[in-house]
């Protein structure tokens, strides 16, 4: 797979300050039961990097230490990892608000059969992934199948009350197929609610549209089809100043599988991380340091979150 950080490293970003810390994303690994073309994690069944017990007891420490809002649980298919459950468990007893980053074809996996009775009863956002109301778009870019069966994991949602109980908040993620930027938000929104509702009975509460960054997969094949340099530009021309006001950066931090600290999980993927000394932050220092006065790490990829109507993990931001 070709890599985009050289050349996404040369290109000037304006500079980002850090607000008041409130979310804590987490990668609990990279192992997933689908491979999309979109994915920025290069997440895949047969990826076995996992989370340990030694950085969740971590990450529990910083959340409380930290007074975090929020736990954002992504992957991978976050929900593989075995001591998920627990994770969640603990930041609910906690009242801390979790987020479960779901690709809705998790609940038929082996072993996950009573998932959605699970993240019900510990009031878990769940975030999934829908790139598309449409049967052979979803297929085309997630494999073939996966539509029907987020359509049947929607349903099972909805019938826990997701998307209707205010307490069980249901949101779908959009991304776009190709090299371009995302569709007004709201509009996209009111498009998706009416058709799934029409077609299937669906109900869910927003939906997030996804500007795809050019990293990783998407990254790669931008390179390899010489379309790179053409999405770059689509991106500064779009840029929004008014955006980096909102940047989802300004709020969060990013860990990974082993416990190293990125300033988003953009910058994760492509493996820059928050440094010390020259050496690579981890939570574990960071709970023993606490010392977040830092500037955020910025390149190229940058212009993704702030081009148009900006996208974040919240979806757009203007």
């Amino acid at each position: 797979m070709l890599d985009t950080r050289e050349y996404l490293e040369k290109i000037k970003f304006p500079p980002i300050k850090r607000k008041k810390l409130e979310i804590l994303q987490v990668n609990l690994g990279y192992k997933c039961n689908q491979q999309c073309l979109h994915c920025h994690v290069n997440a895949g069944p047969r990826r076995t990097e996992m989370m340990s017990s030694a950085v969740i007891s971590e990450i529990k420490k910083f959340l409380l230490k930290n007074k975090i809002k929020t736990l954002d649980l992504t992957g991978g298919a976050p929900e593989l990892h075995p001591e998920f459950k627990k994770l969640v468990s603990y930041a609910y007893d906690n009242n801390i608000s979790v987020i479960d980053r779901c690709n809705l074809t998790i609940f038929f996996e082996q072993g996950q059969e009573d998932l959605g009775e699970f993240l019900a009863g510990k009031k878990t956002q769940i975030t999934a992934s829908m790139p598309c109301y449409l049967k052979e778009n979803v297929d085309k870019q997630r494999g073939k199948g996966v539509f029907d069966k987020s359509i049947k994991a929607l349903k099972l949602l909805n019938n826990l009350g997701y998307g209707k109980n205010p307490d069980l908040i249901l949101n779908l993620v959009y991304n776009p197929q190709g090299p371009h930027l995302p569709p007004p938000q709201a509009k996209l929104e009111a498009d998706y609610k009416s058709y799934m509702l029409d077609k299937y009975g669906i109900e869910f509460n927003n939906l997030l549209a996804f500007t795809n960054l050019p990293i990783a997969r998407f990254g790669s094949s931008l390179l390899s089809k010489g379309q790179f340099n053409e999405y770059m530009q689509l991106l500064k021309d779009s840029y929004r100043q008014e955006n980096l006001e909102n940047v989802m950066c300004r709020s969060l931090l990013s860990i990974d599988w082993q416990g190293r600290v990125y300033d988003c999980d953009f910058n994760q993927m492509l493996k820059m991380g928050i440094k010390e000394s020259n050496k690579a932050l981890t939570i574990k220092e960071l709970n023993l340091k606490n010392n977040l006065d830092r500037d955020i790490l910025v390149a190229g990829h940058c212009y993704g979150c702030v081009s148009g109507q900006g996208s974040s993990c919240s979806g757009a931001i203007s």
